[in-house]
């Protein structure tokens, strides 16, 4: 299983760092387990949501929809 920081996610997804912690405010984004130091790690399963939620957005779906 893949762990990734918030900063690679978010390059891989395309989305910027602060959409990923918007997301986890809304609930789109589970908020992932955290390491000793605080910082969050997500799996490969959050870059294919992101991926997701981006295409939605695209098609012309607003976040209260994808919810």
């Amino acid at each position: 299983m893949e762990h990734l920081t918030i900063g690679r996610l978010a390059d891989r997804a395309g989305v910027r760092v602060a959409t990923i912690r918007y997301y986890e405010r809304r609930g789109l984004l589970p908020e992932p387990p955290r390491l000793e130091g605080g910082y969050r790690i997500y799996s490969g399963e959050a870059v294919d949501r992101l991926r997701m939620i981006k295409g939605l957005k695209e098609w012309g779906f607003v976040l209260r929809d994808i919810a």
